[in-house]
């Protein structure tokens, strides 16, 4: 997965969220789909890591990420649904400098095609720094409903946040 306008490997960071799989009673099905997708598309993986509905966390890893400069995107599964635990979005709003909200409007579509429920997710997307930021839900029905909008999006999203000329 290069940029479209030829800027290399897609840096990717896979956020797990949840408190299940961070305590190790959950198997995570989510995250090694994305960390696949990522393969399968010759992006690099360029981080990866797990944590509990727990905002501050999510702020603290998301943030480390993008202001580090260690990802061009991160893609988020978990926390987006209608539970009091699930805090995703809140955290995401809280330290992304610009909202994408195209990007979740298409996932959402793609995923009523699958199931009505898509329109539940309270998933956002957006930018820190030049990092975009996409919120999928936990479900592997969700992510790969998710990916197959990204599939579409990430390269030239990722070039224009590298500032390269693109056409397309």
């Amino acid at each position: 997965m290069t940029d479209s306008a030829g800027g290399g490997p897609i840096r990717v960071g896979v956020l797990t969220i949840s408190d299940g799989v961070s305590a190790g009673a959950g198997v995570d099905l989510s995250g090694p789909a994305i960390e696949a997708w990522v393969a399968d598309r010759s992006g690099v993986l360029a981080e990866r890591h797990t944590v509990p509905d727990d905002e501050p966390a999510i702020e603290r890893t998301l943030i480390a990420w993008c202001d580090g400069g260690s990802c061009d995107l991160v893609v988020t599964t978990g926390g987006t649904g209608l539970t009091n635990r699930d805090r995703t979005p809140e955290a995401t709003r809280r330290i992304v400098e610009r909202e994408a909200p195209g990007i979740m409007e298409a996932i959402r579509r793609q995923g009523a095609e699958s199931t009505p429920y898509a329109a539940l997710g309270r998933g956002v997307a957006g930018i820190r720094s030049a990092t975009l930021i996409v919120n999928l839900p936990g479900s592997p029905s969700g992510v790969a409903d998710g990916l197959r909008v990204l599939d579409r999006l990430a390269r030239h999203a990722t070039a224009l946040l590298r500032e390269h000329t693109t056409h397309d």
